[in-house]
């Protein structure tokens, strides 16, 4: 079973060894452990039920566990005990026709539909209202994980808008086909979940952001059914799916999405590549990207990252080796690291792989093999439970994300981390930051940036804290031109910011989207905007 207030299966952890212990007190203190909430205690203030309609799961444990995703404010609301506002009932419809009544039927009881799919947001789609009075209505799709049509000729495969990560690749693999969608959240964020965040994963430059695979699709909505998409391409007028596309449940839910596969690759490959300098790895990345070299992925940590990844890759005798080696080809004192995947024909692969290396020698890339690069794939979703082994040793973890054209990476990159430490310094803390870019376009590309720090072991503080150190980041992001977010979407974290990116003509027209669609006002209310 997962884990009510942490990332994961109960049963699942990843320990903080003590060399990483050890570095983290050297960089920001020795963590102070909080305690955290029994269950039982907090489903003893869970309050009574306003939705008593046959087929709803009114149980207080049930809507305990949809009542929060992964934010930090979700995350410190759950070990605290301070949960907040749940939903009055959780439904779970198995087919769109059952999710369309269901609609209906919360629309009689002039309810709020919070829809839920792998309870993976980062940025507050969960959020139940505070002190709303009109009942509360969670709309789980778990239930409809099933792949319902999947034609060979056109590669397309409609599914269930439920269906998680793993469960999209198993359906597949047999009939040799694959999406190759890999958000860090893969193992529980759905495919409805990432469609209407606009979602990213770790191989786009291969396979597309979501966007690019998202064919077709369904939405179940107050006023009745909306199917978007289904050819290759038109002139006939506006786009609808990219009325669906970042929609966050404002509009309807999507019950259904066609999406556009791939075949499984004969091979796959991760290069690890040193730069001396962030500069010049962000030049090599530049030209790689820019030759339009049919690469899966290039991720590019900075020095703080690179530093961290090293020291913590429980590999001494092999990093001490490769420490050495660097230094003798003049990568030795403040490296960032590439991390290069090339997927294909075994025939495209290697000769990728040539291209790729001779660009990066250019720029002064020192080639580091495949060790490396095996071990960033085997613990790609390793991230996440991290957090859990933090928390247990004293210390918090947040991120943000950003994109933005290239002259505008690396002074954003380090105003953010320095955003961070002046936020913290007010209190007498340190943080630990590090960045690493992502998805690469030929303007420009992601940032995403990670921020570790102590706990103040009191709800209150962690808070105000996390509060303020929000706000720096976003508004730093803002001010140098960035996307308020490149793959977790707005939610309610980052609708304050969303006018600024959109203006005021453009809000508007997403406000009358969502009234022409949902004139009651029902739909996941608070998300995107106000």
């Amino acid at each position: 079973m997962r884990r009510w207030n942490g990332w994961g299966e109960a049963e699942q952890s990843v320990a903080l060894g003590s060399q990483a212990l050890a570095f983290l007190r050297e960089r920001i203190g020795p963590g102070q452990a909080s305690p955290e909430a029994e269950l039982d205690a907090v489903l003893r203030h869970v309050a009574a039920s306003r939705l008593q309609l046959a087929g709803f799961d009114v149980s207080p444990e049930t809507r305990l566990r949809h009542a929060r995703g992964h934010s930090y404010r979700d995350w410190l609301a759950l070990k605290y005990g301070r949960i907040g506002p749940v939903a009055d009932a959780v439904a779970s419809p198995a087919t769109h026709e059952e999710a369309r009544g269901l609609l209906q039927q919360a629309r009689e009881a002039g309810a709020v539909v919070i829809p839920w799919g792998g309870g993976t947001s980062v940025v507050g789609h969960l959020d139940v209202p505070v002190d709303s009075d009109r009942p509360v209505l969670n709309l789980s799709l778990q239930h409809m994980n099933r792949l319902l049509d999947c034609d060979s000729t056109t590669r397309l495969a409609r599914f269930g808008a439920g269906v998680a990560g793993p469960q999209i690749e198993a359906q597949l693999r047999d009939l040799g086909l694959m999406l190759g969608h890999y958000p860090q959240s893969f193992e529980y964020s759905t495919l409805g979940g990432w469609v209407v965040t606009r979602s990213s994963g770790q191989q786009s430059l291969r396979y597309g952001r979501i966007e690019q695979l998202f064919a077709a699709g369904r939405l179940a909505t107050a006023r009745g059914d909306l199917e978007v998409g289904g050819v290759p391409a038109s002139s006939a007028g506006p786009d609808l799916r990219e009325f669906v596309l970042g929609s966050e449940g404002r509009l309807g839910v999507l019950t259904e999405a066609t999406v556009r596969l791939r075949p499984l690759p004969e091979r796959e490959d991760f290069h690890a590549v040193f730069f001396p300098t962030w500069d010049q790895g962000v030049l090599a990345v530049r030209n790689l990207v820019q030759a339009d070299l049919p690469l899966s992925m290039l991720r590019l940590s900075n020095e703080s990252e690179t530093e961290t990844q090293l020291t913590l890759s429980g590999h001494d005798k092999a990093i001490t080796w490769l420490k050495r080696y660097l230094k003798l080809r003049g990568s030795g004192v403040k490296p960032v690291m590439l991390v290069m995947g090339v997927t294909g024909l075994n025939r495209e692969v290697l000769r990728t792989r040539r291209e790729s290396l001779t660009v990066c020698k250019l720029a002064r890339g020192v080639h580091a093999g495949r060790m490396i690069g095996a071990g960033w794939a085997k613990n790609r979703f390793r991230g996440p439970y991290l957090r859990n082994a933090l928390w247990e040793a004293g210390y918090g973890a947040d991120t943000v994300e950003t994109c933005v054209n290239w002259p505008q990476l690396t002074p954003l990159m380090r105003a953010i981390e320095q955003a961070a430490t002046d936020v913290m310094a007010q209190d007498d803390e340190r943080v630990h930051a590090f960045t690493h870019l992502s998805h690469v376009y030929r303007q420009g590309c992601s940032l995403y940036s990670t921020f570790v720090f102590r706990s103040a072991a009191d709800y209150e503080q962690d808070l105000a804290r996390w509060q303020r150190l929000k706000a720096r980041l976003s508004q730093t992001v803002v001010a140098h031109g960035g996307t308020i977010s490149h793959q977790h979407g707005v939610g309610t974290d980052h609708a304050p910011y969303l006018a600024a990116e959109k203006g005021a003509l453009g809000m508007d027209l997403i406000r009358a989207v969502a009234r022409e669609l949902d004139p009651d006002r029902m739909m996941n209310p608070g998300k995107l905007f106000a």
